[in-house]
């Protein structure tokens, strides 16, 4: 930056003024000084401008910084909560699966039951027709002889 160059030419020129004896005081050139002066305040609003806008700058870059990583923190949390929910549907499936069959298990004993005392009935019926008919059979032949 020209203003420390020219703030530490102002120092040198004090340091290096001719001292009035028994005081602590310099003799210096005023013209000099006032020119120095007159530069560091032309420099010193651009300067300024410059000092603004790194600041406003670093402050844009801090805003996107903390945005890219609340994104960034917001994506990994979404995708957490996918992968719970993908967990809890595919749980929630093979608790399902497992219901299904067993419905399916016990509706197939039902039906199996159910068809092997229908059947039994049947063979009874068909038994006792039998047994019926046989006896009928047995009777005529006793007539015949």
């Amino acid at each position: 930056m020209e203003i420390f160059t020219l703030l530490e030419t102002i120092e040198e020129l004090l340091e290096n003024s001719k001292k009035i004896p028994f005081t602590n005081k310099g003799i210096i050139n005023k013209d000099e000084i006032l020119d120095i002066i007159k530069e560091i305040r032309i420099k010193l609003p651009e300067e300024l401008k410059q000092a603004k806008w790194v600041k406003e700058e670093r402050t844009r870059i801090l805003i996107e910084a903390q945005k890219e990583a609340d994104d960034i923190v917001k994506e990994a949390e979404n995708r957490i909560i996918s992968m719970i929910d993908e967990h809890e549907i595919t749980r929630k499936a093979y608790a399902q699966k497992a219901e299904i069959i067993e419905t399916a298990n016990e509706m197939a004993r039902e039906i199996s039951n159910g068809t092997k005392e229908h059947a039994d009935a049947l063979l009874e019926k068909i038994e006792g027709t039998l047994e019926e008919t046989l006896k009928t059979i047995q009777n005529n032949r006793k007539e015949l002889k």
